[in-house]
């Protein structure tokens, strides 16, 4: 899988050294309850989400990246494409740590992703599912040319799906 930089961030391939940067992010009651997919706060959890995360990458060829901080080099969350099973559509999605939130990360990964999905994936459109009281995610995906498409029903939660077509 491709790396990508940003103006500020690299996009690499999630791997297991990232385990510890990961449990901590995923170990945030906040961080945690504003994914669409559903997601617990224990290491046990975050092992289970990371090795979805790179299996998915070995079974569809892509995945979300580790987004690493240029400057410093700290992991910052993850961000990427992504469409597991029963998922709506090729989807974008993004998870910060809560101490990288504000700084315009996720809508800088989000739009590389976007960009990655219809220049290298081929994509007619590119979705992202959003939890309808995740107020900082729709500001992210309406600042990464996402516009509300409709609502539905993900594993049991309803969800706004935001997206975009192929410009």
């Amino acid at each position: 899988m491709t790396t990508l930089e940003t103006e500020r961030l690299i996009l690499r391939p999630l791997t297991g050294a990232d385990f510890d940067d990961y449990a901590a992010m995923m170990a945030d009651p906040q961080v945690a309850d504003g994914l669409a997919e559903p997601a617990g706060t224990s290491p046990a959890d975050a092992w289970r989400a990371l090795a979805t995360f790179i299996g998915h990458r070995e079974i569809r060829g892509y995945s979300h990246w580790a987004v690493v901080e240029k400057a410093t080099g700290r992991f910052a969350g993850r961000a990427g494409p992504w469409r597991p099973h029963g998922f709506p559509g090729l989807g974008v999605g993004w998870c910060l740590a809560r101490e990288h939130w504000g700084k315009g990360y996720a809508t800088e990964a989000a739009r590389a992703a976007v960009a990655y999905c219809f220049g290298t994936l081929n994509a007619d459109e590119v979705i992202s599912v959003i939890l309808p009281g995740n107020r900082r995610s729709i500001s992210v995906a309406e600042r990464i040319g996402h516009r509300h498409l409709r609502d539905a029903d993900y594993r049991g939660a309803p969800v706004h799906v935001y997206g975009q077509h192929h410009p």
